[in-house]
């Protein structure tokens, strides 16, 4: 037996260490490329793994806002052969102008593919409604509220405010209507005049959508487009939805006019379920709390009551 170990560095506890380390580094590295791998294959996969067809459940619920993942799944549940029909189920007062624009586009391109229904829940207002109308058949509860088809700016003057605190803010702006209007004065007539431009434009989009899906002439169409809510009995005889009911009701129609086979497992694909977000949990419970008192950025299609 040698005096002398034939590899000494071995010996050495910290090159022992190292030595594990690379080791251990060597499997994270293959363990993450393999992660890689495999959720790069999952963009081409189905959307859901079961035996046979599905009919898929989209919530659309709260406040609505662009969300890239939901565009992006939407994008896919078109392309799915596993999903025979999509029923959208909302619940929810609007949002930003661009979100319902958003969303009523991702629905298009589904029902471009397969059948899509909507049922509204207690709600489906403003930028929801938008969304509901992608559909080629919507359904309400008798006592849903509907409607509330328009676009507004909201502007909060706190100038009295800040100068009893003795606050004064100030900039320089490259023209008269840049980052206006400022929170600490009231809408000048030239910034009005702008602001009511962009609102105009933004509401003629949102008629013109309505009237196309829904076949209405002009004078159907000014009949509801004042803001006014409706209930869903109300919005039934206007033709902003085609029967009451719920998602029984919607199965049947897919059944019934689309070839669907009732007895399809229904499945829930968004929101995804990844678990709670506390933070969304938060600032939902906020503007459910505070009303109106949260601002939304952009042109906003949003429908809540008014307190005193």
């Amino acid at each position: 037996m040698p005096l002398v170990d034939d590899n000494p560095v071995e010996t050495i506890p910290v090159t022992r260490s190292l030595r594990r380390s690379r080791g251990r580094w060597r499997i994270f590295a293959f363990l993450a490329l393999a992660a890689a791998v495999f959720f790069a294959l999952a963009r081409y996969l189905p959307l859901f793994e079961q035996p046979g067809q599905a009919i898929a459940r989209v919530t659309i619920s709260g406040t609505i806002a662009t969300d890239p993942d939901r565009a992006a799944l939407l994008s896919r549940l078109a392309e799915d052969d596993t999903i025979s029909a999509v029923v959208v189920a909302i619940n929810s007062p609007g949002g930003t102008t661009a979100g319902g624009e958003e969303l009523y586009d991702s629905l298009r391109e589904i029902a471009e593919q397969k059948p899509l229904v909507s049922t509204i829940g207690e709600l489906g207002a403003s930028a929801a409604y938008m969304g509901a109308i992608a559909s080629d058949h919507i359904l309400a509860r008798n006592l849903s509220i509907v409607g509330s088809i328009g676009v507004y700016y909201q502007h909060v003057d706190a100038g009295k405010l800040f100068d009893t605190i003795g606050i004064d803010l100030d900039k320089v702006a490259s023209g008269p209507l840049k980052s206006e209007p400022d929170f600490d004065e009231p809408i000048t007539p030239q910034i009005r005049v702008a602001l009511e431009d962009l609102v105009d434009s933004s509401f003629q989009y949102f008629i013109d959508l309505v009237a196309e899906r829904r076949g209405m002439n002009g004078q159907q169409i000014q009949a509801v487009v004042d803001g006014r809510i409706l209930s869903g009995t109300m919005a039934l005889e206007a033709g902003l939805i085609d029967a009451t009911g719920g998602e029984r009701e919607a199965i049947q129609w897919l059944a019934a006019e689309q070839g669907v086979d009732p007895d399809l497992p229904v499945v829930d694909v968004w929101p995804l379920q990844t678990g709670p977000n506390w933070l969304d949990f938060i600032l939902s419970r906020a503007f459910g709390d505070l009303g109106n008192g949260l601002p939304l950025d952009g042109l906003v299609s949003l429908w809540h009551p008014h307190g005193p």
